[in-house]
């Protein structure tokens, strides 16, 4: 009986036909809905907009207007699946992974690749994981490796004493192994090829962390079995959610995640199914299969479009699903962890170096055999940065048509000749239509997830008048740091575009607060952008303002924004009021996110770096 339970409700690959009609169901609606925000905004434009600032506007729009959509379906799917309780793949009330976990086969090896990381930080992090894997009575399925690719001697040395302090206290003696690489070649995807080529014989499965990883046992051990009954599934991914910081700023985006990111998640796997993605982290990867399918070439030309490929996980996926592996999602397991920067500036460094990396893929789009759901993750990860620079653009024309309306006038004789005068239209039901389609758009999806967490849930987050005001504070700060964010990421486009690569480096870590001079630095050029803003349109179009502030307003407050967000103490004081609570602070049960935060060992790490 138990071999067949396992070959039927823990068998990913029997659920990977039948992609075909949720895929078509879902590009129907992004379609029918592009199209219709298109066609609002070609009405509300009118004919006395020149034809090439139309043009470019309407192009424009509907590339961003389409990415913005994709989300928002995902986001509805997701919404209706957590709704019904139906599990995203079988679309029943129990779906694979779920129930009593049988016996494991295989097994496996956690990696976890460090680059001049904390010490003592990531092996606190080891613990805790260590520690929720013993309590699951499988730990002897899997061996711990400590990945260093650290290049200053001094953290080296700490790394060593620190694996050799972890293996006494865990009693795992050679099942942790620590090894330093003399050289960083490849980064963490040649980290992780060094580890194939001397160990990956001896394991079925590989773990891949991140420094900042935590998982629980359970979920560890599930990924096993899934893994062990679906022989044709290469890589399963679940939903990591972030944990542990205490700024301001990590805890407004903790709680978005926790919140919104689920939902969206869910969507996601609905449509993806077996060709869904990988995230580099909190995964399990079938080795033989990896080792011998998904090794990265080294693209000709010079950094930053040439060269080692930065961001490896989305060609690894790709690779790993030419091979005829399926690649899976399953958010509904739970259990995985992460850690996010702690202020706007190390959150757009780190995305910085992530952009010359995606803007890589595009070499790869026409790479020979790719699944084309592949090559449209490779797309959708070009796009998730293109979209800044894309809104900026749009705003740039949208600012242009304006000012040459108020500056030249109406053109009562169109582009073709004509001997009755075109008269100026006003169209502002196209108009309306158009800003209520785009606020459905990007406010309904946070709405829908609010009402998703307003049942017993609700608990997880301090409550119901705490969890719907940290939505709408969780919303004016998202509106806030949208159009610095724009800015950012355009800059790093335009700069990765014309040559300038942006390297590797290490990821700041810890609750970094930020000072003013570094704010007023950073900063500077998005507040000059916002009041030169202000001021043309204040002067030449001054009806168009109460348009404009949203976008402005975010980036004329950009320096205070950045400072007092990055405050550990703001974010404390934030708790205390219940605001963005996560579950773990909210309830205090114990998991391993709550032993996160919690754990003695790791509060004496972070102290110093607090």
């Amino acid at each position: 009986m138990a071999d067949q339970f396992d070959a039927t409700h823990w068998n990913l690959d029997r659920h990977a036909a039948g992609a075909g009609w949720r895929r078509l169901a879902l590009f129907s609606a992004v379609a029918i809905t592009t199209v219709a925000g298109v066609h609002l905004l070609a009405m509300a434009l009118g004919p006395q907009v020149p034809l090439g600032l139309a043009i470019a506007l309407l192009g424009v729009f509907a590339l961003s207007f389409a990415w913005i959509v994709l989300s928002f379906w995902a986001a509805i799917l997701g919404f209706l699946l957590k709704a019904t309780g139906l599990h995203p793949l079988s679309l029943s009330r129990v779906g694979p992974g779920d129930g009593a976990v049988p016996p494991l086969r295989g097994r496996t090896a956690l990696l976890v690749p460090v680059y001049n990381e904390q010490p003592d930080e990531v092996f606190a992090r080891l613990e805790t994981t260590w520690r929720s894997l013993e309590a699951t009575g499988r730990a002897d399925a899997f061996d711990l490796f400590v990945l260093s690719d650290t290049t200053v001697d001094a953290i080296a040395a700490e790394e060593e004493k620190g694996a050799e302090a972890l293996r006494r206290r865990l009693g795992l003696g050679e099942r942790l192994h620590w090894r330093r690489r003399a050289a960083n070649v490849g980064r963490k995807a040649g980290n992780i090829a060094d580890w194939l080529d001397r160990h990956g014989s001896r394991y079925d499965h590989m773990i891949v962390f991140d420094a900042d990883s935590v998982m629980s046992g359970d979920t560890m051990v599930r990924l096993v079995a899934l893994m062990d009954a679906s022989p044709r599934t290469g890589m399963v991914q679940t939903h990591a959610e972030p944990v542990g910081r205490e700024t301001l700023f990590a805890r407004v985006l903790q709680f978005s995640a926790r919140v919104y990111g689920s939902m969206l998640s869910t969507g996601h796997a609905f449509w993806q199914k077996g060709e869904a993605n990988y995230f580099g982290h909190n995964a399990i990867i079938r080795v033989a299969a990896f080792s011998d399918h998904c090794r990265l070439p080294v693209l000709p030309g010079r950094a930053p479009l040439g060269g080692e490929i930065l961001s490896h996980d989305f060609v690894e996926a790709a690779f790993m699903r030419r091979a005829g592996w399926f690649v899976w999602n399953l958010p509904t397991l739970g259990g995985s962890y992460e850690e996010l920067p702690s202020n706007v500036v190390d959150y757009a460094v780190r995305d910085r170096r992530w952009i010359q990396g995606n803007l890589q893929h595009a070499r790869l789009l026409g790479a020979r055999g790719l699944h084309w759901m592949s090559r449209l993750h490779l797309a959708m990860g070009i796009m998730g940065y293109l979209a800044s620079p894309l809104w900026l653009g749009s705003l740039i024309l949208s600012a242009s048509i304006v000012l040459e309306h108020e500056i030249v006038g109406p053109s009562y004789f169109g582009r073709v000749p004509s001997l009755f005068p075109n008269w100026p239209q006003y169209n502002t039901g196209h108009v309306h239509g158009l800003l209520v389609m785009t606020a459905c758009v990007l406010f309904l999806p946070k709405l829908l997830a609010l009402v998703l967490r307003l049942g017993a849930s609700s608990r997880g987050h301090g409550g119901r008048l705490a969890i719907t005001l940290s939505v709408l504070l969780e919303t004016l700060f998202s509106m806030l740091l949208a159009p610095v964010m724009m800015l950012f990421h355009s800059t790093f486009v335009l700069g990765i575009l014309a040559g300038r690569a942006v390297g590797w480096p290490p990821q700041a870590r810890g609750d970094r607060g930020m000072e003013w001079d570094t704010a007023v630095e950073r900063h500077v050029g998005q507040v000059l952008m916002g009041v030169v803003a202000v001021l043309v349109i204040g002067n030449w179009a001054p009806a168009f303002l109460p348009w404009l502030l949203p976008v402005v307003a975010g980036l004329l407050l950009a320096p205070p924004l950045a400072v007092y967000s990055s405050r550990r103490a703001w974010g404390v004081g934030a708790r205390r009021w219940r605001l963005f609570l996560t579950p773990e602070e909210a309830t205090g049960e114990r998991s391993v996110g709550r032993v996160l935060m919690t754990d003695p060992t790791r509060e004496s790490a972070l102290s110093g770096a607090a």
